[in-house]
This record gives structure tokens, C-alpha cells and sequence, in this order.
């Protein structure tokens, strides 16, 4: 799917099953409770190790804050364990994969997925789900809206920990690999189902089994 060729007709039949089904609904919120329950108990069980790591390394914060766009553009923080040097203040730049700023802890933290972890509270909220597209800092979405077109349709559901644009795309660190994600949200968004989020979690799962990891 190209984003350019989208016309209008195409966008006013997206089904919005995530609105309007309510066995779909019902199944994203117990996932969800569940996932966020067992990822805060992960959660305890790992931040002693890193909180050690991280202070023998830089001796900076565990914590890095930072706000995202939610659901109809709703702003939102969440808690990330900080990867990168500094003090948990924004990043206003993308993050390459190979990024100077990036810690030898940090590295370790992202090719796990482990500095996610926290964001099981943003799911237990109800400000983010298992399964959705990824959320954006504001600064982003800015930019992204004036460039892509149909940027704003993504921000019609809840913005996810995994998606179906992580799975089979992967980091985006510029505004054409944004537009390439944005086809595979859009995609997410009219075909959404409960076949559709368990595939998107298996594969999130076997990514970072086999430490497929950013």
C-alpha cells in the first residue's frame, strides 16, 4: 500500500473494528490488563540489576520521561529505562541505530526491547495497548503531519507497545521510512482483529527471543 495513492474513499471505509466490536474491544483490554500486570512484576524483578548497571557505568538516572501522542492526538508520558547519555531530557533529534548517545547498558536494554518495560503502566492506564501504532513525541508528529498525508488517520486508535509497522518494518529515523510505517499502520487500522494482534505478538515475541532487537 502507498500512501500517495490513497484517496479519500479508501479512508472512509475503514472499519474501526477496534470502535465498534465489542468481543474485539473486550479482548484488547483483558490483554492488555494481563500484559501489564506480568510486565510490572518483570519490571520489579529486573531494575535492581540495572539500576546497578547503570549507575557503575554513568551514574546517571535510571528513568527517562517523555511525552508521546496518543489516541486522537491525546498527549501522554511514559517511563522508558534510560539508553542513552544525558539526564533524561527529550531527544530532539532522530535515533540512529549505531547513535553515539546510545550506552554500552543501553545497547543491552534496546537489543532486548527491555527499556520498554516501564510503558506496561501506560498500558494498564489505558493510554496505550499491547498491539497499535507506535507513539510519537509531539515534535514528530508535527513534522509528519505537514509531510505525509493521512498521518492524523493513525492517531484513530490506541497507539500500542508492538504494531504491525514494527514487526515488518522496523525503526523509522526519517520522514520517508515514517511514510513507510504509516502504510503498514493504515493497514493495521482497517484490517484489525484478534488473529491479526496475536500474529503481531507472536512475532514480537520471536524478535526478541532471537534478539532482533533495534
Amino acid at each position: 500500500m502507498l500512501v500517495e495513492r490513497l484517496r479519500q474513499t479508501w479512508l472512509l471505509s475503514l472499519q474501526q473494528r477496534g470502535e465498534t466490536s465489542r468481543l474485539y474491544a473486550l479482548f484488547k483490554r483483558v490483554a492488555d490488563i494481563v500484559a501489564g500486570l506480568i510486565g510490572l512484576v518483570l519490571l520489579g524483578i529486573l531494575l535492581p540489576f540495572v539500576w546497578v548497571a547503570i549507575k557503575i557505568e554513568d551514574r546517571g538516572p535510571i528513568f527517562h520521561r517523555q511525552v508521546r501522542v496518543g489516541h486522537f492526538g491525546k498527549h501522554f508520558e511514559i517511563v522508558k529505562l534510560r539508553t542513552m547519555r544525558g539526564h533524561g531530557r527529550e531527544e530532539l533529534h532522530w535515533t540512529a541505530e549505531d547513535d553515539a548517545r546510545i550506552t554500552r547498558v543501553g545497547a543491552v536494554l534496546r537489543r532486548l526491547h527491555l527499556d520498554e518495560m516501564p510503558q506496561a503502566w501506560n498500558i494498564l492506564r489505558g493510554d496505550m495497548s499491547v498491539v497499535g501504532p507506535r507513539p510519537e513525541q509531539p515534535q514528530y508528529v508535527e513534522t509528519l503531519r505537514e509531510s505525509i498525508p493521512y498521518y492524523n488517520t493513525r492517531l484513530s486508535v490506541r497507539p500500542g507497545l508492538t504494531g504491525w509497522a514494527q514487526v515488518n518494518y522496523g525503526y523509522a529515523g526519517d520522514v520517508g521510512g515514517s511514510t513507510i510505517k504509516l502504510s503498514y499502520d493504515l493497514y493495521y487500522i482497517k484490517r484489525q482483529s484478534i488473529a491479526l494482534d496475536l500474529l503481531i505478538m507472536a512475532r514480537t515475541v520471536f524478535a526478541v527471543a532471537t534478539l532482533k532487537g533495534r
